[in-house]
């Protein structure tokens, strides 16, 4: 209770969000989708075919994504519409969201059409939710609420997803996985109206409400040169961004591969889908743990401890044989996965200097796109090569070892 305590309703409703979005997160990018693509959509295709064209596509979307990322992060903190940003794409996902529900046996063009969509609307949105944050609450208070809004993000997309494993435990067929689509979509939705309704839009600059159109599109071209030649003055923040760029890689590439992997091991969509739940549980209190660390240690010890385990995860993968095996590796995921993001998203924002947050955070956010395009690009290069996931699992490590080293860099 002392948690709900804490949170006001403007900050509750930003929270919100993260609890709406990461239902995507864990049905549709983490659990059911990739293991429902492997086993039905792609029906027809060798496992590692599978495994590289999901991967492929990940990247794709990731692509687009980054590309047009710092130009409507610029445009928002011009014109002032972060909130109208923000609608626009999560329509995009939820709309992709229901439409997978209609993917059929051997329709992978469909799927991996609708996942890129999803997917693009799931990256470009979080980009305006994220520049909300420093207009939210005082500096001192920014690295709890990022954390809360991961460990309620982890408890809304963990209690969707136990509501998603009992549909496809008790409905005949596909019928469950089905409907789990539907209800990512429906959930998305509905925790979208609060941060819409409450939270507050950030003021336009001077005369930004007078732009539009080609004007506003220029003004924000002209915005990113700007902030390129001006964030090399920031080498704290931009040492950061190197080490983050490639930790997030790393991260991402295991989160959207996960379940890809441990299908093509022979583990059933049932233990899958329970691990992948278990991780999302334990995320909620370990994303507070971070944030307290934070507190004791510094948000960059705090990052480190979360990659140094993070390492050994990637090591120890490549030794799963046993079921248990991938149910212990998911828990240890849980203990980082959402404390590293939610520091890093904290820490990056104590250091942008004002008037800035949507346009650095469209650099922030362009760069786990960048980075994120690689990581599943060689993972399905590796696997269509070798014909088997180990070695692309091996080849992850390279990211948290450059990250930590880079990280160690940055003052703070």
């Amino acid at each position: 209770m002392l948690f709900f305590r804490q949170m006001d309703r403007k900050v509750l409703s930003w929270c919100s969000y993260d609890v709406g979005n990461s239902a995507f997160a864990t049905t549709i990018m983490a659990a059911v989708f990739p293991v429902y693509f492997t086993e039905v959509a792609s029906r027809g295709l060798a496992p590692s075919s599978s495994t590289a064209y999901w991967a492929y596509a990940s990247a794709f979307s990731l692509l687009v994504s980054a590309f047009f990322a710092p130009v409507l992060g610029a445009a928002a903190d011009v014109k002032g519409t972060k909130k109208k940003m923000l609608l626009v794409f999560t329509v995009l996902g939820v709309v992709s969201s229901g439409g997978m529900a209609f993917v059929g046996p051997g329709d992978w063009m469909l799927a991996l059409f609708l996942m890129a969509g999803g997917s693009i609307g799931f990256s470009a949105s979080m980009i305006f939710y994220d520049a909300l944050l420093p207009s939210l609450v005082p500096a001192n208070r920014v690295d709890a609420v990022s954390a809360q809004g991961y460990a309620l993000g982890y408890l809304g997309g963990g209690a969707l997803l136990a509501v998603n494993l009992l549909f496809i435990q008790i409905l005949p067929g596909t019928a469950g996985a089905r409907l789990s689509f539907l209800s990512v979509a429906v959930w998305w939705a509905a925790f979208t109206a609060p941060i819409l309704l409450f939270v507050d839009e950030p003021a336009a600059e001077p005369g930004g409400e007078d732009l539009s159109g080609i004007s506003l599109f220029l003004e924000g071209l002209e915005r990113l040169k700007s902030t390129f030649r001006e964030i090399r003055t920031y080498k704290n923040l931009f040492v950061f961004l190197l080490a983050f760029w490639l930790y997030n890689d790393g991260i991402g590439t295991i989160i959207r591969m996960a379940a890809i992997y441990g299908a093509n091991l022979g583990i059933s969509m049932t233990h899958l889908v329970g691990a992948l739940l278990v991780t999302q549980f334990v995320g909620i209190p370990f994303s507070l743990a971070f944030a307290a660390l934070a507190v004791r240690t510094g948000s960059k010890r705090a990052i480190l401890a979360g990659l140094y385990l993070y390492l050994g995860i990637t090591f120890a993968a490549i030794f799963v044989r046993e079921v248990w095996h991938f149910w212990a590796l998911a828990i240890a995921v849980g203990m980082v996965q959402g404390g590293t993001q939610a520091i890093s998203r904290s820490f990056f924002a104590s250091m942008i200097p004002p008037g800035k947050a949507a346009e650095f955070f469209g650099f922030y956010d362009i760069s786990s796109k960048f980075s994120g395009i690689l990581g599943p690009a060689v993972f399905g290069l590796i696997t269509q090569w070798t014909g088997s996931s180990r070695p692309a699992i091996a080849v992850l490590s390279y990211t948290f070892i450059l990250g930590i080293i880079i990280l160690r860099r940055v003052k703070g």
